[in-house]
């Protein structure tokens, strides 16, 4: 598994992802690929719940700052979950460029016996 933190001071030529998948790319301009994915097990559900920001403001200029950042507690500011599940875990992303800021939020639910994380590796 990567450090997200590698990515600063390098450059974004390509993100593949969207609201709802299960997966985020980032084609780096240097030929390298990453990808943040959760690895399934059994009874979870991982997916990017949303975007804050424009992702075509990570493209093309160089990564000032990315942090990963993860919470239990819902939207409302309470220990709930919006769907109600046992367990849930929020991943926030967090990037920064000349031209923006951009917030990837993804939202793990489970029973509680299994993983709710976020992964990113490089592609090899």
């Amino acid at each position: 598994m990567e450090n997200l933190e590698s990515l600063e001071g390098r450059t974004i030529a390509n993100i593949e992802g969207k609201v709802g998948d299960d997966r985020i790319v980032f084609f780096m301009e240097d030929g390298k690929k990453y990808v943040m994915l959760h690895h399934n097990d059994c009874c979870e559900y991982v997916r990017v719940e949303d975007i804050i920001g424009d992702l075509g403001d990570l493209i093309g200029s160089p990564i000032l700052a990315a942090e990963e950042a993860t919470s239990h507690i819902g939207l409302d500011g309470k220990v709930s979950n919006p769907r109600d599940c046992d367990s849930f875990t929020w991943t926030f992303y967090k990037f920064a460029t000349l031209k923006g800021y951009v917030t990837i939020r993804w939202l793990g639910e489970s029973n509680g016996y299994y993983s709710e994380s976020v992964d990113f590796e490089e592609i090899t």
